[in-house]
C-alpha cells in the first residue's frame, strides 16, 4: 500500500536505453476501452496514440500490440470480431508490426494471458528481438507484470479504470501515452546500436 516502496522499471539494473521494440496494450492504452468490443465502428483512439506510434516508427523502433481478449473464451466475441477491431486500430493508430492476443478466460490458466508473460515473449520472438530489450506500455498492473515477468520493461499509463494502488506502486508512471513514448525516445541508443551506426558512417 502507501508504505510499500515504489517499483522501478529495472531495480538495480543498468541505465535505461532505447528499447529494441515497444509493445502496447490495446484497450485503455491505444483506444478507449469498450468492454468485449466486436464493432470496429466503436474504436476511438486515446489522445496522442497515433502520434506516439508515428514517432516510434520514425525512429526505426518496431511496434506491436499484446492484448487480453477473453470475450472469445466467454462466447461474447469471435476471432473474426477481434481481428476486425484490431484492423481498425491499425488503421487509426498504426500500422503495427505484430499483433498478439489471448482468447482465454482468466480461469483457464493460459500462459499467454496477462499478467503472465506469454504474449510479450511471443511478440518479441516474432519481431526478432529479446523480451528483455522490449518495453511494454499499458494501463493496468497486469500489463506491467506481464512485461516484467518476461524480463521486459513495463510502463504504466494510468486512466480512470487504473486502481489507485497500481499507480502508487509505480516509481514513474507516465501521464499519457505520448509522454511515455517521448521519454523512451529521449534515452540514449544501446551501445551496440551506436557502434553499428558509427561503422556504417566511417
Amino acid at each position: 500500500m502507501n508504505s510499500q516502496p515504489r517499483r522501478t522499471a529495472r531495480p538495480g539494473g543498468p541505465p535505461l536505453v532505447r528499447p529494441a521494440a515497444v509493445l502496447f496494450d490495446r484497450d485503455g492504452t491505444l483506444v478507449h476501452d469498450v468492454p468485449y468490443n466486436g464493432d470496429p465502428d466503436l474504436v476511438r483512439p486515446v489522445a496522442g496514440a497515433a502520434d506516439a506510434v508515428r514517432l516510434l516508427r520514425a525512429a526505426g523502433i518496431p511496434t506491436g500490440v499484446v492484448s487480453n481478449q477473453s470475450g472469445i473464451g466467454r462466447g461474447l466475441l469471435t476471432h473474426r470480431d477481434v481481428r476486425r477491431v484490431n484492423a481498425r486500430v491499425d488503421e487509426l493508430t498504426g500500422p503495427f508490426d505484430v499483433w498478439t492476443y489471448c482468447p482465454h478466460r482468466p480461469d483457464e490458466g493460459c500462459p499467454c494471458r496477462k499478467p503472465r508473460p506469454g504474449l510479450v515473449v511471443e511478440a518479441a520472438a516474432r519481431l526478432g528481438v529479446r523480451p528483455g530489450d522490449c518495453t511494454v506500455i499499458g494501463d493496468i498492473e497486469a500489463d506491467v507484470l506481464a512485461a516484467r515477468t518476461a524480463g521486459a520493461e513495463g510502463i504504466l499509463v494510468p486512466n480512470a479504470r487504473t486502481r489507485p494502488e497500481e499507480t502508487r506502486a509505480e516509481a514513474d508512471p507516465a501521464p499519457d501515452l505520448l509522454t511515455a513514448v517521448r521519454r523512451l525516445l529521449a534515452r540514449p541508443h544501446p551501445a551496440g546500436t551506436a557502434a553499428r551506426v558509427r561503422g556504417r558512417t566511417a
